[in-house]
């Protein structure tokens, strides 16, 4: 397939992080969503946890992203990552936001909502000894991460103009 395990290797853009790339003279912002309360020592994934300081948290954002207006803005549907594309579209005079799940965070089954220490020693191990095959139980592998990331990824990269994408740690990795 071609998948480079370094991928899921590299830093994790911090939250309320942006990175933004040239792509064929056209603008990609990639936006980490902003802070969550609650998540420090938690495998969370999925959850849907609130963001920490919304009301702080996300005009900056939308701030820091005022040159990327007019860009179509891309989200996963949590929440923390929702909230922040629909502000930049209300900034932006009503642009529409493109709900995309591919570009939800990595499923951890059923470590969700675990906090890391209490996920079993031996499951941990597997995974850190093979981060692309191996998925949490009920979870998915690091390998099913990176081919919905990259599908969704070259429809972004095909679209004219330039592009906002808010998602997660885990899917900015693969595209960073």
């Amino acid at each position: 397939m071609g998948f480079d395990p370094a991928i899921l290797a590299r830093p994790t853009m911090p939250m309320g992080g942006i990175v933004t790339r040239m792509v064929g003279g056209r603008r990609i912002a990639l936006v980490r969503h902003p802070p969550l309360l609650g998540g420090n020592g938690l495998c969370y994934g999925r959850l849907d946890l609130p963001l920490a300081n919304p009301d702080m948290d996300i005009p900056d954002l939308v701030a820091r992203l005022e040159p990327m207006r007019g860009a179509t803005i891309w989200t996963s549907p949590l929440s923390r990552c929702r909230l922040v594309a629909e502000a930049l579209a209300l900034a932006w005079g009503g642009a529409a936001v493109r709900v995309d799940a591919r570009l939800m965070e990595m499923s951890f089954g059923e470590w969700e909502g675990m906090r890391w220490d209490e996920v079993p020693r031996n499951e941990l191990d597997a995974w850190a000894a093979d981060v692309v095959g191996f998925a949490p139980p009920g979870g998915e592998s690091g390998v099913a991460l990176v081919e919905r990331v990259t599908e969704v990824w070259g429809i972004i990269e095909s679209c004219a103009g330039n592009q906002v994408v808010v998602s997660h740690g885990g899917p900015l990795k693969v595209v960073v």
